[in-house]
């Protein structure tokens, strides 16, 4: 059988480090596109998502014909912005350009070269749907991508399936308080492992397209009272 290849964006943080690690433990053959090398699994090809022309020599140093999988998990991962008024135009372009053109253009780019049947696979957040005050540069770029996945489901069925997958609190486990925890009905705050379970399970979901995965151990759903 030909190996399943799939492309993480991102694959340098820790998702995407996560991610590599685990397709490549499935037998997947894994490109990470990052700005800057990781630690994980796969081959490094180094990519500014949110530029065209960095996508396209990306794409080119890759040298793939095929592909089964494009996970698109790129992006500034603080979501804070400081105060709208202060907040530049330039500094919005850089969070939306990371997050929601880069799906845009990495999507785009890998068209041609997914087999049929293969699927996108869009990180978002829960924060797309909720929000901390200050953030509206990076509530609105992962709002921009779960109405891309929606639309490019649509466009590209049937031959392609694209999903997209919504983190809550993921973390690698340090620095944790009991209170953290405890915020989530599961009774813990999640871990990478979560999302790779999640990746691999819509990379295989042949019935599934233009869903939102939300893996957030139900803290989405919990009222919150200040006492």
């Amino acid at each position: 059988m030909t190996m399943k290849r799939a492309i993480i964006t991102g694959g340098a943080g820790l998702i995407g480090a996560g991610l590599c690690k685990a397709l490549a433990a499935e037998g997947w053959e894994v490109a990470a596109f990052d700005l800057t090398a990781g630690e994980g699994d796969g081959r490094w090809i180094r990519c500014d998502v949110g530029d065209e022309g960095s996508v396209a020599e990306a794409f080119e140093a890759l040298g793939w014909s095929e592909l089964d999988l494009l996970v698109n998990n790129a992006g500034i991962a603080n979501p804070q912005n400081g105060p709208l008024a202060e907040l530049s135009l330039e500094a919005w372009r850089r969070t939306v350009d990371s997050h929601l053109t880069g799906g845009f253009l990495m999507t785009r780019a890998a068209i041609p070269l997914l087999r049929d049947g293969g699927g996108v696979i869009n990180m978002v957040s829960t924060r797309a749907v909720m929000s901390e005050p200050e953030t509206e540069a990076y509530a609105a770029s992962k709002g921009g991508l779960v109405a891309l996945t929606h639309a490019l489901a649509i466009s590209l069925g049937p031959r392609l399936r694209v999903n997209a997958i919504a983190p809550g609190w993921i973390s690698d486990g340090e620095d944790l308080r009991s209170v953290d925890h405890q915020q989530h009905p599961v009774g813990r705050v999640g871990r990478v492992d979560d999302i790779a379970r999640a990746v691999l399970y819509l990379a295989d979901a042949g019935f599934v397209t233009g869903q939102v995965l939300t893996v957030d151990g139900g803290m989405t759903r919990k009222m919150i009272y200040a006492e």
